[in-house]
C-alpha cells in the first residue's frame, strides 16, 4: 500500500525504551543511595510504569501525577522512602536520554523511506527532547510531536488533529487514508490511529495476543517488513 505520510511512535518502536529504562533506574538508585536494585525489581517497575501510563491514556490522572505516582507505588512496594519519588523522577527524565538503542536498524530503515515521516510520542519534553537529539531523530524525521508540547496525549483525537494541522500547513490537504501510524502500543498508537481514522501498523515484536477489537491494518515483528507494506524496493 502506498502512503504519503508516516507517523512513528518513538519509545518501543524506533528506540528500545527498556534498555534506557534499566540504565536510568540503576543510575537513579545509585545517585540517591537507595540500595541495590535487581533485574526483577526493574521488571516489576516496568509493569507498574506501563499501568500508570495507561491511566494517562484514559484521562484518569494528569501527567505530573503519573510521573511521580509510578515511583511512589514502586518505592512503597519495596520499602523505599516515597518522599524521594519526585526527586528521583526529575533526574530519571534526564537520565533516560543517556542510553540510545535502536530496534531493527531503524535509522537506515527511516532513511530508505522517501516520504514525509514524523515522530508521535507521549513522553515528557525533558526526556524526549534529549533522546531525540542524541539519537539523531531530529535530523531523520521532519518533526517530532511531543505530547507535552502539543497539550494532548495519544490516543486522543485532539493530539492527532494537532499533528494533522501541522502537516497540512506544510504540505496542504492530505486525506486520512494516505497517513499511517507505526507503533507498539495498542492503547496509545493503534487506538489513536483508530480514533483519527488513519491506517495502523502494529509493531508486535514480543508477539502479544491482541484481545481488543481495534482495527489493525498490518502486524509486523520486524521493521524491515515495512518495505513490503510500503512497497519500497
Amino acid at each position: 500500500m502506498s502512503y504519503k505520510v508516516i507517523l512513528w511512535d518513538i519509545d518501543g518502536t524506533i528506540l528500545d525504551f527498556k534498555a534506557a529504562e534499566k540504565v536510568a533506574i540503576r543510575v537513579g538508585f545509585a545517585r540517591l543511595g537507595l540500595g541495590v536494585i535487581t533485574d526483577m525489581m526493574i521488571e516489576d517497575y516496568s509493569r507498574i510504569n506501563a499501568k500508570w501510563w495507561k491511566y494517562l491514556e484514559k484521562g484518569e490522572y494528569t501527567k505530573p501525577e503519573i510521573l511521580v505516582g509510578r515511583f511512589k507505588e514502586f518505592f512503597s512496594k519495596y520499602g523505599i522512602d516515597e518522599s524521594k519519588a519526585e526527586e528521583f523522577n526529575k533526574n530519571y527524565q534526564i537520565d533516560l536520554g543517556d542510553t540510545i538503542a535502536f530496534f531493527d536498524d531503524a535509522p537506515n530503515i527511516i532513511k530508505a523511506i522517501k516520504i514525509p515521516q514524523y515522530g508521535a510520542t507521549n513522553g515528557t519534553k525533558i526526556a524526549q527532547s534529549k533522546k531525540i537529539k542524541e539519537a539523531g531523530l531530529d535530523k531523520l524525521l521532519e518533526a517530532v510531536f511531543i505530547s507535552d508540547e502539543v497539550g494532548y496525549e495519544k490516543p486522543t483525537i485532539e493530539y492527532f488533529n494537532h499533528v494533522f494541522k501541522a502537516i497540512e500547513d506544510k504540505y496542504g490537504p492530505i486525506n486520512r487514508s494516505d497517513i499511517v501510524i507505526i507503533g507498539d502500543s495498542l492503547t496509545s498508537d493503534i487506538q489513536g490511529g483508530n480514533n483519527a481514522g488513519i491506517a495502523t501498523i502494529w509493531y508486535n515484536k514480543e508477539h502479544q495476543v491482541n484481545t481488543t477489537n481495534l482495527r489493525i491494518d498490518y502486524e509486523i515483528d520486524d521493521l524491515h517488513q515495512l518495505f513490503d507494506i510500503l512497497e519500497i524496493e
